[in-house]
């Protein structure tokens, strides 16, 4: 490591400009090249230098500055960003002889062995960076695959990504020509010393561990706070590409991520180059040898064609390209001593056996806890607590506990046996099967883990109120009820500290803070607006989803009347059978349950049917021969111009069910390119299909009709 120092002599601006360049090549060369050029310290001192600079002089702000990576105010939430090019899922294999098949159909494809490229596959959350001539200007997740959440501001803390990228490339005199406009697809993640240190701090301060890496990484990027983004080092690896235009032309992916390298992005070293299969094995065999040596957790290797025209004469499926695998590593396991069992009550009043271990590593993270599954699988295994047992991580996350050993017992084992009440409030508990639940409503640990179910993206979808957040609301006495998260008081939020700190002592931890406090306000207040299907799906009810909900808010226009509604009637709707219709009917009509939405509706939570009114108002304008309305639509291969869930949910408020397979029940296959099975079971059951310009015309004539004018993505807007 080499010597590194401010630039004391020379005007401001120059100073300015000399500490910038050399805190962006400390930048550099720590995450990319894995060259450090000065500690963290002198980093630091050097960046408190240049901090206290621009503050005298303001006149030479710049918004790509290494300041302005520690973390501005707070933000408001998250805004939802349409990517340029999908962001596909990849297939995976967990043996060699899949990943054989696959180069095997490449190759008949192709008419020869395409060269490839193994790379691993970290395990962190999917990003894609837009730089617009050579500045980062959007970060966003990749949600869905077609739509993701800004999260600009939190990456932007990131010192290990590039606010600017740089032009010279180390080493040559001749850097690839930087595109107008570059979208980089990579992986954030946290390395494992940083994970732990995180997590030596929690304990410190008697705070709950994270799970994992990854679990860490993505609550770091959804906060709400950039500064706790910039206090955590997270890094980055680019590993493919999305939007592209002009700039160098780039025959392969090993190309385009030696000129990403160039300009100053992190690659993964560890990228090979394969001429065929069998070197791709050797590396796959390679990398699982020394993956536990890593810095950061790794579940697999990922093999890509490397050409990028062979990757688009091999093409796509509905869901993933067909030009990429990932062979994925058989779980790590490990033996520890199993110390108890804790019952844990879920928000609908199950109760399951959670292990309580002598910690252990395993697959990047240290792991106290693992999932005994129920009381007859315990019993199956014959698991007993003081038990030597063998612990894996399911898919690399979910620590499990797989078998005792039992030639290392000593006799002093004990059998585990459920418990006969509750462990939060105490009732008789009763049991069906394998399963043992609660069934007091007024559980106070059920209504816990049905306040942070509530207010879950898929559920009501508020913003900023994470578990951490609705434990302290909940044991400040603030939240009592649902309704109670539609009635926070902006200050007693930014001022909220927990009891059990306060017992303690220990309240160093961030408060909320007004901005935060706001923000979280006022996404409650906009979460009022959702409607009854989401109201619905976010309450708990046994089997009752997001699909089940959305079927009664197409067929009734408010509570009331679905309140109303008998058994008969609700299984007569469609995928409700008689014994869902009796379960809803009975948990809708629960003295409990009405008093809740009477609560939600007293606090202005809209519990009207925004479907059935979509619904109703297609009906009038299709006429008698509507093309959507009662029809079953499964919807295959990629649509150009449509995101598939907006295309969804449109679909939906006209009067169509969308299903994600194909059977004889099915009206009509709309077809995009790269169309699979799905079209060819079409074809073999006679199903009608539309390719996506029917679909226009239909979506066209729909909305001309309603007086609405179809938008870009297909959603109507109003005149």
């Amino acid at each position: 490591m080499s010597a590194a120092s401010d630039k004391s002599s020379g005007t401001p601006s120059e100073e300015i400009a000399h500490l910038r360049d050399l805190l962006e090549r400390a930048n550099t060369a720590y995450y990319c090249d894995a060259e450090p050029i000065m500690a963290d310290s002198e980093y630091d001192r050097l960046l408190k230098r240049l901090a206290d600079l621009e503050a005298e002089h303001p006149q030479f702000a710049d918004a790509t500055s290494p300041t302005r990576r520690v973390g501005g105010a707070a933000i408001d939430g998250f805004v939802s960003v349409r990517h340029a090019r999908p962001m596909q899922s990849i297939d995976n294999t967990y043996d060699i002889d899949g990943l054989r098949a696959w180069a095997a159909r490449c190759e008949k494809s192709l008419g020869r062995a395409p060269a490839l490229v193994a790379d691993p596959k970290v395990d962190g959350v999917a990003i894609s960076l837009r730089y617009e001539r050579g500045v980062l200007v959007q970060a966003a997740t990749r949600g869905d695959g077609a739509v993701g959440d800004d999260v600009t501001a939190n990456i932007r803390a990131v010192r290990a990504i590039p606010l600017r990228l740089r032009s010279i490339a180390k080493g040559s005199i001749n850097p690839p020509e930087m595109p107008e406009v570059l979208e980089v697809r990579g992986e954030i993640y946290m390395p494992l010393a940083e994970f732990e240190r995180i997590n030596a701090e929690r304990r410190a301060r008697d705070e709950p561990e994270l799970a994992n890496a990854r679990n860490a990484t993505a609550g770091t990027l959804k906060s709400l706070d950039p500064a706790v983004t910039a206090a955590r080092r997270l890094a980055f690896v680019a590993h493919g590409r999305g939007e592209q235009r002009g700039g160098a032309a780039f025959a392969s992916f090993s190309a385009f991520i030696s000129a990403l390298h160039a300009w100053g992005i992190p690659t993964n070293p560890q990228s090979r180059g394969c001429t065929g299969v069998q070197e791709a094995e050797d590396a796959i065999a390679t990398f699982e040898r020394r993956r536990s040596e890593l810095g950061y957790a790794v579940d697999g290797m990922v093999v890509r064609v490397d050409a990028f025209a062979d990757q688009d004469a091999l093409g796509s499926t509905e869901k993933s390209p067909r030009w990429i695998i990932a062979f994925k590593y058989q779980a790590e396991r490990a033996t520890t001593r199993l110390v108890r069992v804790d019952w844990q009550v879920g928000k609908g009043g199950t109760i399951t056996p959670r292990a309580a271990m002598e910690p252990v590593w395993i697959a990047g993270s240290t792991v106290r806890h693992a999932t005994l599954h129920n009381i007859e699988e315990i019993t199956r295994k014959d698991i007993r607590i003081g038990d030597l047992v063998e612990v894996e991580k399911a898919g690399e996350v979910i620590p499990q506990v797989i078998a005792p050993v039992p030639s290392a017992r000593t006799g002093a084992e004990q059998p585990i046996e459920a418990p006969s009440n509750c462990p939060s409030c105490s009732s008789p508990l009763e049991r069906e099967g394998p399963k043992v639940f609660c069934v007091n409503p007024a559980c106070p640990a059920q209504f816990r883990e049905r306040v942070k179910w509530f207010v879950g993206r898929d559920q009501m979808a508020i913003d900023g109120l994470g578990e951490r957040l609705i434990d302290q609301l909940i044991d400040a006495g603030i939240v009592r009820g649902l309704s109670d998260l539609f009635r926070l008081d902006r200050a007693a939020v930014a001022a909220l500290t927990s009891e059990a700190q306060l017992a303690s002592g220990k309240t160093s931890l961030r408060k909320v803070g007004e901005k935060t406090a706001g923000a979280i306000v006022a996404n409650a207040e906009e979460a009022k607006r959702r409607g009854l299907a989401r109201v619905l799906a976010s309450m708990g009810i046994p089997l009752l989803g997001v699909t089940a909900a959305k079927t009664l808010a197409r067929a009734y226009p408010d509570l009331q009347s679905l309140q109303a509604a008998s058994a008969a009637d609700l299984e007569s709707l469609p995928d409700i059978g008689e014994r869902t219709a009796a379960m809803f009917v009975q948990a809708l009509s629960s003295p409990q349950m009405r008093a809740a939405f009477d609560a939600l509706a007293s606090a202005g939570v809209d519990l009207t049917s925004l479907e059935f009114a979509a619904a109703s108002t297609a009906l009038e304008a299709s006429g008698s021969a509507p093309a959507f309305r009662g029809k079953t639509i499964v919807l295959t291969g990629t649509l150009v111009g449509h995101d598939r869930r907006t295309l969804t949910e449109r679909l939906e408020a006209l009067g169509a069910k969308v299903s994600g397979s194909v059977s004889r029940k099915t009206d009509v296959v709309i077809a995009g390119s790269e169309a699979g099975s799905k079209l060819d079971k079409a074809r073999e059951l006679g199903v009608e299909v539309w390719d996506e310009a029917r679909l226009e015309r239909e979506l066209a004539e729909a909305g001309n009709a309603s007086g609405a004018a179809p938008t870009a993505d297909g959603s109507p807007e109003k005149n």
